[in-house]
């Protein structure tokens, strides 16, 4: 047992995994001789050496299109991109060869590749370092989407991830890279994907939510249950393909659904989440579902991007006003 924060959590999954298979090689802007810009992959290139730990150009196509290809090979590559602002030149390479290479081939080659990337904000970073677009690949079919919320299922999910035979896309929230920690065992057990986990029993409301978010989820339950409310929190963890038995299970149960996320409004996933309860639980609803998100805005530069994030008020208003309705 080590106690680790989210980011030495998943250094040491890359750890673990390069330790196991010679298969399993890390790639992206700086993860060698710097050891990535949050420190994701430092002591990697001392470990592994040069062929297994590559510093790339500023190219994110590149980044992602090598990945493409060696993972075709037989090779299971992880590749970062710095932030997820910056992945939208390799979107290409996802949209039109990641995600459907199995498909295309007719199942004689797979793309057992990762793809790594900080995300969210909340650590006053620049334009185009803070984004929260998930909902853009969770919409892709082919990929699979997993977002980890504490440093036991980082370490988990990415070792997962990484012996997926398909494409994943792992995204890490970054305001928690440092936040908090706990105890990591580096045994090698994978947390199983397309599982939600229920973060907090309760049977007057369910609160979804995944990455950083989770901590208002959390803390929102918390001040509700010194009210005399007994709210289910369930993270996510993969949005793609996405466990929708137990959420609609939670709402079965509470009646009530509240879904919080950094992303925009508009066509984020906790859309598809409604929906899904719209669909499948309508009848198990009292009261209508509240979704508590990022603006229809880009993300605002450091002294307004507290006015952007959801707050632990936002979330308490939400959750009270859907326990309102009898």
């Amino acid at each position: 047992m080590a106690e680790l924060n989210l980011i030495g959590a998943v250094n040491l999954a890359l750890r673990r995994a390069m330790s196991e298979d010679e298969r399993v090689i890390v790639f992206g802007e700086d993860v060698g001789t710097s050891g990535g810009v949050f420190r994701a992959t430092e002591g990697l290139l001392e470990a592994f050496g040069p062929d297994r730990v590559l510093d790339t150009p500023l190219a994110e196509t590149l980044i992602g299109g090598l990945a493409v290809g060696v993972a075709a090979q037989g090779f299971r590559p992880v590749a970062e991109i710095q932030f997820m602002g910056f992945v939208y030149p390799a979107l290409d390479q996802m949209v039109n060869h990641a995600s459907r290479l199995r498909n295309r081939t007719r199942g004689r080659l797979s793309c057992p590749m990762v793809l790594r990337a900080p995300f969210g904000g909340g650590v006053h970073a620049p334009e185009h370092h803070s984004e929260s677009t998930e909902a853009i690949f969770a919409h892709l079919p082919g990929l699979r989407v997993v977002i980890p919320s504490t440093p036991a299922d980082a370490y988990g999910l990415l070792l997962s991830a990484i012996r997926d035979p398909d494409p994943v896309v792992f995204l890490e929230p970054k305001r928690l890279y440092r936040m908090s920690t706990e105890q990591v065992e580096d045994d090698g057990a994978g947390v199983p994907l397309d599982r939600c986990t229920i973060r907090r029993a309760g049977g007057d409301l369910t609160l979804v939510s995944w990455g950083a978010s989770m901590v208002e989820a959390l803390a929102a339950a918390e001040m509700l249950a010194e009210e005399g409310a007994t709210v289910e929190v369930i993270d996510v963890c993969t949005l793609k393909p996405l466990d929708r038995a137990t959420i609609l299970e939670s709402v079965s149960r509470t009646g009530r659904l509240v879904i919080v996320h950094e992303a925009a409004l508009t066509a984020g996933f906790g859309s598809e989440i409604a929906a899904s309860v719209a669909e499948a639980g309508l009848f198990d609803l009292r009261a209508p579902v509240r979704r508590v998100t990022g603006w229809d805005t880009v993300v605002p530069l450091p002294r307004l991007e507290s006015h952007y994030l959801p707050d632990l008020t936002r979330v308490l208003t939400a959750c009270r006003e859907v326990l309102t309705y009898d």
